[in-house]
């Protein structure tokens, strides 16, 4: 068997870990500078308050309905989401942590009693980290996650649905819709309804021959979870990514070199630092700087600029060094720029890079420098240290002006209590 703990509603759950008054109360978070909404309370879901429509055009509606309104504190919500996976890591011998709000456990051997444990695990989460959670339990993963849909949407269940008979399995998949089901995308979902599959119940009664023909052997191995046949193992090593993209929309339009340069140096900085996480090196590197192209009335510019590098590196220094020259190789004058970023691609493993004869780099003293550099920060927090080239950032920094405090991970900003 395999559950499903999926974290309700994480970011406004996040914001009201540190701040009892906000329960109750319509909460809302907003994606980078303040833009659209992108977490909503259940609260705020009875108001009518749609995902991703954008703050301003509903700011009237939000005073006049008492929302909290919040910037998305990702420092705040990637130590809670920590937090949650090492309680629920308690619970079981294998764990996948499948995103910052949602893990895989798998609970085949244990000597529980399924409804019991799931009680357990979501009365533990929630007195040791403060987040709501939903468990769903199913023989598969697919159904798990099935399983997991009617533990949030029903409120009978009380946060909790075990899917452990081939009866309530039955009775679940006629009532759950073909485009909710954990594996079928949007095209495939029109594919389906096409020809009269409605709900998960219709999809396995197709034929198999059919299914892999029309939709892979991907979408067999869904038809097959979805009959209690398990044919997805447990993923407890995340796959490194074979692209790693760090980039930022600006809180004001940049028109000057410098805060570009501190702004790429910076998204460098984060590449190398997700590249050594996972014990990886990159062979290319490609940055992009673009205007607003919702201001029609202003002039437009969009360029990009790969580098191929000459020995696949991590190193912070070095990638720095590369994205810089590609910055100012399509940098112009002239323009108001919103966004900049950078990519690394041809990503290797770093016990598997290909020297260079003619390489003059002193790859050892890098690796010593951005160890230091790594723990320092690991310690103390980001850029706690960082390269001089990374400047302040004051100027290109996103526009967040609703920010909560980081409780849990700058000293200055500890929740103080008063007794």
């Amino acid at each position: 068997m395999f559950a499903v703990v999926d974290c309700n509603n994480f970011y406004a759950s996040c914001e009201r870990v540190f701040n009892p008054a906000l329960n109750g109360r319509p909460v809302v978070v907003l994606s980078n500078n303040d833009g659209c909404i992108i977490a909503r309370s259940e609260e705020a879901k009875a108001l009518g308050i749609k995902m991703g429509v954008p703050a301003f055009q509903i700011a009237d509606f939000l005073v006049q309905n008492n929302v909290a309104v919040y910037s998305s504190n990702y420092a705040l919500y990637g130590d809670l989401s920590r937090r949650v996976m090492n309680v629920l890591e308690r619970f079981t011998p294998e764990l996948e942590i499948y995103s910052i709000d949602e893990a895989f456990l798998n609970l085949a051997g244990l000597p529980v009693q399924l409804e019991e444990y799931a009680r357990k695990i979501r009365a533990t989460v929630l007195k040791n980290t403060g987040i709501p959670v939903s468990v769903g339990i199913g023989p598969t993963k697919v159904l798990a996650k099935t399983a997991n849909h009617y533990a949030k949407k029903a409120p009978e269940n009380h946060g909790i649905y075990v899917l452990d008979g081939p009866a309530k399995i039955d009775e679940a998949l006629k009532l759950f819709a073909i485009d909710e089901v954990w594996g079928i995308g949007r095209q495939y979902s029109k594919l389906l309804k096409s020809i009269g599959v409605e709900t998960a119940w219709d999809f396995i009664r197709l034929p198999d021959g059919w299914v892999r023909k029309r939709m892979t052997v991907v979408g067999l191995r869904v038809k097959k979870e979805l009959e209690g046949i398990s044919c997805m193992e447990m993923e407890l090593i995340p796959a490194a990514k074979k692209v790693i993209c760090t980039s930022r929309s600006f809180g004001e339009p940049q028109t000057e070199l410098e805060p570009l340069r501190e702004a790429v140096a910076t998204f460098a900085a984060r590449c190398a630092e997700k590249l050594r996480c996972q014990h990886s090196c990159a062979g290319m590197l490609m940055v992009f700087i673009h205007t607003n192209g919702f201001k029609a009335n202003e002039p437009q510019y969009e360029r990009n600029f790969v580098c191929k590098l000459p020995v696949p590196t991590n190193s912070t220094m070095e990638l720095i060094r590369y994205a810089l020259f590609a910055l100012e190789a399509i940098y112009r004058k002239g323009y108001r720029y919103k966004k900049a970023g950078v990519l690394v691609l041809d990503i290797a493993p770093e016990d598997r890079v290909q020297g260079a004869l003619f390489d003059r780099v002193d790859r050892a003293k890098h690796a010593a420098v951005t160890k230091t550099l790594d723990a320092i920060n690991s310690k103390y927090g980001r850029d706690t240290l960082k390269i001089a080239t990374q400047g302040s950032g004051k100027k290109w920094k996103m526009r967040q002006e609703k920010l909560s405090p980081s409780y849990t991970t700058k000293w200055n900003e500890i929740i103080t209590v008063r007794v």
